[in-house]
């Protein structure tokens, strides 16, 4: 499948800002059944300072304010062709140590939320089988609640609540996951809804390393392991090392954000 995906993150201020930089991660990479066939990214209100690739092999822009900014946008644009690898992204690369992934972060450190859904989702037998009744279990004991979280909450905290958006999701199965041996990661990304072309947001899911495939990818809000619908763009060990953007800035102005993602199938 051909998709063309349109990203628009929008910062504006009442006020100018004497300093700020961003760290970008929109630049997805070809391989494990996706190739880019055209991208780029565009800057207003700022510039681009470098690019680099960081220890997941994200490629990560910095991006620097304009002296006395009021608004910076980075549009993030381009055409991937996605292959069904049926989730399976195969074997593992990057600078990053396989062993750093089954180590938790704060952001997904396992207590007794994650151990009562091991216990629940009997995670036992063939490991592809275990890791997916996970997956399930995660979906049944907390609800998909579009805006219904906050951005700093822990796997743990998400399970308490009840409820949580895909991000909480990715987090929840990675400290379970984790806490049973296996290494597992955080994916952001671009999901198609085949009902409409205007996302309600960029896509989060997670991914565990699974003896004789490599890393395998499950979609915990959506019950199914990444298809040709999917777009793979940065990997890390939580939303931290991952996330399109994030930086910092100096200044009293408020800020107001904006967030526009565009994904469409082309036919050929």
């Amino acid at each position: 499948m051909r998709l063309s995906v349109r990203h628009t993150t929008t910062y504006s201020y009442d006020g100018p800002v004497p300093y700020g930089l961003q760290q970008v991660r929109l630049t997805p990479k070809s391989g494990s059944g996706q190739t880019i066939v055209d991208w780029r990214t565009r800057i207003e209100g700022g510039q681009l300072e470098l690019s680099f690739t960081d220890q997941n092999r994200n490629t990560v822009q910095l991006v620097s304010f304009a002296p006395g900014a009021t608004r910076l946008s980075v549009t993030s644009e381009g055409i991937v062709d996605v292959q069904d690898m049926h989730g399976v992204i195969g074997t593992h690369g990057g600078f990053t140590p396989l062993w750093m992934f089954e180590r938790p972060t704060e952001m997904t450190r396992a207590g007794v939320g994650c151990r009562s859904i091991v216990a629940a989702a009997r995670i036992d037998g063939e490991p592809l089988e275990r890791l997916h009744r996970l997956s399930h279990e995660i979906r049944a004991r907390v609800a998909w609640e579009t805006g219904r979280t906050e951005s700093g909450w822990t796997a743990e905290e998400a399970i308490t609540a009840g409820k949580g958006v895909c991000q909480d999701h990715a987090h929840i199965f990675i400290a379970c996951a984790r806490s049973k041996g296996f290494p597992a990661r955080y994916v952001s990304g671009y999901l198609l809804m085949e009902d409409r072309t205007v996302q309600d947001a960029t896509h989060a899911w997670a991914e565990a390393h699974v003896p004789g495939l490599g890393w395998v990818g499950f979609d915990i809000s959506n019950g199914i392991s990444p298809d040709t619908r999917y777009v793979r763009v940065a990997t890390g060990r939580d939303y931290g090392e991952a996330a399109p953007i994030h930086g910092t800035r100096y200044g009293q102005a408020q800020e107001d954000l904006d967030v526009t993602v565009e994904v469409a199938q082309i036919q050929q």
